[in-house]
């Protein structure tokens, strides 16, 4: 007995010591993200953490890379104080957290390690296409299906740029989805729509090709994954033409989710972290690329072609100010990497610029966070009132024309109301109700006492509204578009002002987005995106974003590879 019990207290220690030191030992913890809880599961053994795993979240498509960079290098570094991923800080804070809460509760004392010394080499590739935004994955993927060896290279650590927070839709003439819900266009009535917005300021040659191709580009897109069922209107339209996800879900992270699933399928050569400093120029023809590595070195990508698809200068203060002086201390919907790059790059080789002045501020943009609200809110019916709570504008009126009203009134800012009936209507609503954008008032005379305005100027205002809608004529404003009364509780508001938004001007390109200098192509340079000018004229309609960047960037990348051979 006696034998027995030293046998089985030095088991017992044994399996003490053990457990002390955590030994092969899994640790769930959870931290929150921007959509949700991010939940995750660390394996720790002998002080080291072993394996990562992310159990549950709720973030966007987008930010996966950028998640799984920051496990790679946590696991390689034994260190949870990693930089945050640009453009998905909410979601970088939270995984971090998760784990770092995960490492803190095994007791583990982890040997922080420095990161590995990675040699560059100059590598070649038929094209080179600079930024992984929209237009970038589309010109990958155009130039990849086209036979052609494809880098990509982006200086983020996530891939989607800009379109990650495009809402509202794409524009697109004649398609299948509008012929499937009855819905008559004609690539006429787009190519006016689209000329009449940008003060007939625009290239109607890029107009035309843009719109020619917005229905083959929407088949194209659907093909890849991209779900765009639904339809409605924006600003500037006379027609539903505005394709997005189904129930008015965000249309950008959806099609870039699709495209980037697709670009790495396939096998284009996604280079993350990379920053494409100059192009190489022999002043006959593009020759390839000089980038930094995440670790920064430089290197060449030696190729035959490049794609320019860098983005706008929203992001860009300074920019911003050198060409339209009016607009400094104004805030920015643009993501942190829209610093106009792509604009310097070409400036050094000669390359003809077109519409740099022509900026366009977003008029429902919340003062306080920068966070824009879609224009589909108004598309589905919310309506714009002032401090007297009384309608100023046509609320589908062309932005600029809509921004100038909004900084006319008191406070410089407007409230956008709606009810009920209009939430029901666009999931994108739910998430700022869900993120406390929102103020609420389960009648009209709560909401008018929440927003300190007269409730009985607020009241007489949906009152006319709602006869108008049932009239189908707004007398008041002439707004065309009346989809719904406002009358179902609880109703809702968040004040919004303008905004930078998106920067019209750019690298000036032909119909096969051949880059010009003084009107000529330079041999091998291609763009197609929010770099370039001459498509939106001097204001950009809402939904033409997306058809732009998305045509002109396959355009773009089926020359490249053409050229490339």
């Amino acid at each position: 007995m006696k034998n027995f019990t030293k046998k089985y207290l030095g088991l017992l220690a044994c399996l003490v010591l053990s457990t002390s030191i955590s030994y092969g030992k899994d640790y769930i913890s959870s931290a929150k993200g921007y959509n949700g809880d991010i939940k995750v599961k660390v394996e720790i053994t002998d002080n080291k953490i072993k394996n990562i795993e992310i159990l549950d979240e709720k973030e966007s498509d987008f930010t996966k890379d950028g998640m799984k960079s920051i496990i790679d290098e946590i696991i390689e570094t034994q260190n949870t104080r990693v930089d945050n991923v640009a453009g998905a800080t909410s979601s970088s804070v939270g995984l971090k957290r998760a784990i770092d809460r995960a490492v803190k509760d095994s007791g583990a004392k982890l040997q922080i390690k420095p990161k590995k010394v990675i040699v560059y080499k100059d590598i070649q590739a038929d094209v080179v296409v600079i930024g992984g935004g929209g237009a970038g994955l589309t010109a990958s993927i155009a130039a990849k299906e086209n036979g052609s060896n494809v880098i990509l290279v982006e200086k983020a650590a996530i891939l989607g740029g800009n379109t990650n927070y495009a809402t509202g839709g794409l524009n697109a003439a004649q398609t299948s989805v509008q012929n499937s819900k009855g819905i008559n266009d004609s690539i006429d009535i787009f190519v006016q729509d689209t000329m009449k917005g940008g003060k007939n300021t625009n290239d109607k040659n890029l107009v035309a090709a843009m719109a020619k191709s917005s229905s083959e580009i929407v088949d194209w897109l659907m093909e890849k994954g991209a779900d765009l069922s639904n339809l409605g209107r924006l600003g500037g339209q006379s027609i539903d033409r505005t394709h997005r996800p189904t129930g008015g879900a965000p249309v950008g992270p959806n099609v870039v989710s699709a495209l980037s699933k697709t670009a790495k399928n396939i096998g284009v050569d996604i280079k993350l972290s990379t920053f494409a400093e100059s192009l190489i120029y022999d002043g006959e023809a593009i020759k390839g690329v000089v980038v930094k590595a995440p670790n920064g070195q430089k290197y060449t990508i030696n190729s035959k072609a490049v794609v320019i698809a860098t983005g706008g200068f929203g992001a860009n203060p300074e920019m911003i100010v050198e060409n339209v002086p009016t607009l400094k201390g104004f805030g920015t919907t643009n993501h942190k990497g829209a610093t106009g790059e792509g604009i310097s790059m070409v400036k050094e080789i000669n390359a003809d610029l077109i519409d740099m002045d022509q900026i366009q501020t977003h008029p429902t943009v919340i003062p306080t966070n920068s966070v824009m609200i879609t224009e589909a809110v108004r598309g589905n019916g919310a309506i714009l009132v002032n401090r007297d709570g009384k309608r100023f504008v046509n609320e589908l009126d062309t932005r600029d024309v809509v921004s100038k009203a909004e900084l006319e009134q008191k406070g410089e800012s407007a409230f956008l109301v709606f009810d009920e009936a209009v939430k029901e209507s666009l999931k994108a609503i739910d998430s700022y109700d869900k993120k406390g954008y929102l103020v609420k008032g389960n009648s009209i005379e709560e909401l008018a006492k929440n927003l300190n305005v007269s409730a009985s100027e607020l009241k007489k205002t949906f009152s006319k509204y709602n006869e108008a809608v049932k009239k189908n004529s707004d007398s008041e404003f002439k707004r065309q578009s009346l989809p719904m009364v406002l009358e179902k509780a609880p109703f809702y508001s968040v004040e919004v002002a303008p905004a930078v938004h998106h920067t019209m001007g750019g690298i000036k390109i032909n119909e096969k987005t051949e880059v010009l200098s003084n009107g000529k192509p330079i041999k091998g340079l291609f763009a197609a995106g929010e770099v370039t000018g001459g498509v939106h004229g001097s204001n950009r309609l809402g939904g033409n974003a997306m058809v732009d960047i998305t045509v002109f960037g396959k355009i773009a990348g089926e020359n490249a590879s053409i050229f490339s051979k």
